[in-house]
């Protein structure tokens, strides 16, 4: 009988290592004794796993530092490589988008749904450079070619593996970043057509086009009118004409320069000031007949906003008075923040259309003084002298939010805070939130800081923060769309009231925490602007209905290199984002300065802003605006050499500047 195999004993599983909360729970067992007592080895471990946590918090820190850093140097980086390229990459441009341009410019075919193919092989000398070569069409000395030659060595004149697209959105640099091959450690074939003489002498040529590039020549380049502002005290708080001989001074100064004509705040807490509807406009009148004698052209701006209530300010214009003692009564017409305080800055969006304003809405109120100012002077427009209103849709003139109040303690570079806690627009977020089917989204933020937190110190705004979750995606649409409301509502009033005159809109440059993730400072100003959105888009809808010019500032300072690392500041990046959203809408863009005053190549950089060498399309600025805190008579002028700042700017003759 034949015997029965023997059965193999079956080998045990390894238990698994537990995780997690079970590990947790497995250690938390493990360190009490039946006794209920925790051991001495025990009391040793949760020593131990108290201090890894330490370690591992720091560590944390350490990454999300290193992280920061990172993205920082990509940012600089690209930004210095971007007004090099042409690239049609849309403005938030994501990883598709850049390859698809990297394809394209190597002679790829890229469809929508991402087939990409070759119509025809390229030649076979050329095979070797795999996809990013020069096209099959183009010679060595190709457009491609001369931007990646260098003069250095033969080595340094390797055409790297991937390029780096120049016009890539400053938002998408914070989540793109394309390795370069060092070319130094590698070693190419000496046939290569790139390491040949041919090389060499693209460079030259290359050298020549830099060269004349950086002469600074914008002979024969397209005219920019520049306007100058007038300084806010030439019209008194009685509308009275201050100082009528230093007027005729400073107007006879501007002449002499060629200026193209002068900037006039309109404010709305001096010409009805006392009562409502009575409205006193003798001082301009009187100001406007010294223009005319100049023969210059006038840009009125409707200021609705106060000003001067800061240590710094030498004048102040509040909101009219009748306003204020309304105000004393019912201050939820003021914009007000999370902890109940009221800023008197400018009327609150809320009011636009309700009457509490002695029976008027806000609206109404900002169209009645409107067409009081079309009426006075309709000889004025009907001569032609009056070429342009801008419309104050908010604190300073400009459209946002009066988030960044220094009378509230705010300081550079603060996120500021959200400003919607008066009960109109209270009411308006309740609507809004039922609407959407979850009324308990009827609340602002309670984790989104205060006026001078930094994003990483709040759990609104920090990394993957709530400012992305569907309440904060919620909030922040409904924010940024009253906002567009408010502006989309005047407009239509004031293209009723100055029909056929060229309309100005400001925007802010908020430029600070551009660099993060959140876009903090943005978002309480009212731009819906995260990396992973455009926020300016829309806005930039609203005024392309109205046909609105929009006005831009132009940050001709380097911000120097602490600040920017300290606030992850990037006004280039800013600027970049908003003219090209502008431009690529048909709208018109203008300038203005900061009150900054400018070195040699600030001057330099404002003017290449305002008319870009490198842009295919020759876009350039309707106007520009020169403005500084004193009269130009006066004060120390912020500009090198005026007079040769407005020359380039009509194209008359280069820029370089005397000192």
């Amino acid at each position: 009988m034949e015997s029965q195999p023997q059965p193999q004993p079956q080998p045990q599983p390894q238990p698994r290592r537990p995780r997690g909360f079970a590990a947790t729970a497995a250690a938390a067992a493990a360190s009490v004794s039946p006794t209920g007592a925790p051991s001495g080895s025990a009391g040793a471990s949760t020593a131990s796993s108290g201090k890894g946590k330490r370690e591992r918090e720091k560590e944390k820190e350490r990454t999300k530092l290193r992280e920061r850093h990172r993205r920082a140097i990509t940012s600089r980086m690209l930004a210095g490589l971007r007004q090099y390229g042409n690239f049609p990459l849309p403005a938030r441009a994501d990883m598709n988008d850049v390859l698809a341009a990297l394809a394209r410019e190597a002679g790829w075919t890229v469809e929508p749904d991402g087939t990409t193919y070759r119509h025809s092989p390229p030649p076979q000398h050329q095979q070797h450079l795999g996809a990013f070569s020069v096209r099959s069409g183009e010679s060595p000395l190709s457009a491609t070619s001369l931007k990646n030659c260098s003069v250095k060595a033969t080595l340094d004149c390797q055409q790297p593996v991937v390029r780096i697209d120049g016009s890539l959105s400053p938002a998408s640099l914070d989540s793109v970043v394309i390795a370069e091959r060092d070319t130094r450690s590698e070693k190419y074939p000496s046939t290569s057509p790139i390491n040949s003489v041919e090389c060499l002498e693209a460079d030259q040529l290359i050298q020549d086009v830099h060269s004349t590039e950086h002469d600074n020549d914008f002979t024969g380049t397209q005219y920019v009118p520049v306007y100058v502002k007038l300084s806010t005290g030439v019209i008194n708080n009685f509308c009275q004409l201050a100082d009528p001989d230093d007027v005729r001074q400073e107007l006879s100064y501007m002449n002499s320069l060629n200026v193209d004509g002068v900037i006039v705040d309109c404010w709305w807490g001096i010409v009805e000031c006392w009562n409502p509807q009575k409205y006193v406009w003798s001082g301009y009148r009187e100001l406007f007949n010294y223009i005319r004698e100049f023969k210059m052209k006038i840009q009125v701006v409707m200021a609705f906003h106060e000003y001067g209530r800061t240590d710094s300010a030498d004048v102040l214009i509040s909101l009219p008075n009748w306003i204020l003692e309304i105000g004393k009564e019912n201050q939820d017409i003021f914009f007000t923040d999370r902890e109940g305080r009221r800023t008197t800055e400018f009327l609150s969006w809320g009011i636009d259309k309700e009457r509490v304003l002695n029976g008027r809405t806000g609206v109404e109120v900002y169209f009645d003084f409107m067409r009081s100012f079309r009426t006075e002077f309709d000889d004025l427009f009907a001569e032609g002298l009056i070429s342009a209103v801008e419309i104050g849709l908010g604190p300073s003139g400009e459209l946002r939010y009066p988030s960044f109040s220094e009378r509230m303690g705010w300081r550079y570079p603060g996120i500021g805070e959200f400003q919607c806690y008066d009960k109109y627009l209270q009411q308006h977020l309740r609507e809004a939130a039922k609407l959407r089917g979850h009324s308990f989204w009827a609340r602002g933020p309670d984790n989104a800081g205060h006026y001078n937190s930094r994003p990483h110190e709040t759990g609104f705004f920090c990394e993957r923060g709530d400012y992305d979750s569907y309440y904060g995606r919620f909030f922040l649409h409904w924010y940024a769309q009253a906002l567009m409301d408010h502006a989309d509502t005047v407009l239509s009033l004031a293209n009723l009231a100055f029909e056929e005159t060229k309309i100005i809109v400001k925007i802010p440059a908020v430029y600070w925490w551009y660099k993060t993730s959140s876009h903090a400072a943005e978002l309480t100003a009212g731009y819906n602007n995260p990396t992973n959105q455009d926020g300016y888009s829309p806005v930039f809808e609203v005024l392309k209905k109205h046909s609105v010019t929009v006005k831009f500032v132009c940050y001709g300072l380097q911000i120097c290199s602490y600040e920017n690392d300290e606030a992850f500041a990037d006004p280039e990046g800013l600027s970049w984002q908003v003219l090209n959203s502008a431009w690529d809408r048909g709208l018109k863009v203008a300038g203005e300065n900061t009150l900054s005053c400018y070195d040699r190549e600030g001057c330099l950089r404002i003017i290449e802003t305002a008319k870009p060498r490198n842009d295919p399309d020759r876009r350039h600025f309707s106007f520009f605006v020169y403005q500084q805190p004193s009269p130009l008579v006066q004060g120390v002028i912020c500009l090198p050499d005026l007079d040769y700042f407005i020359k380039c700017m009509h194209g008359d003759i280069t820029g370089d500047l005397v000192p």
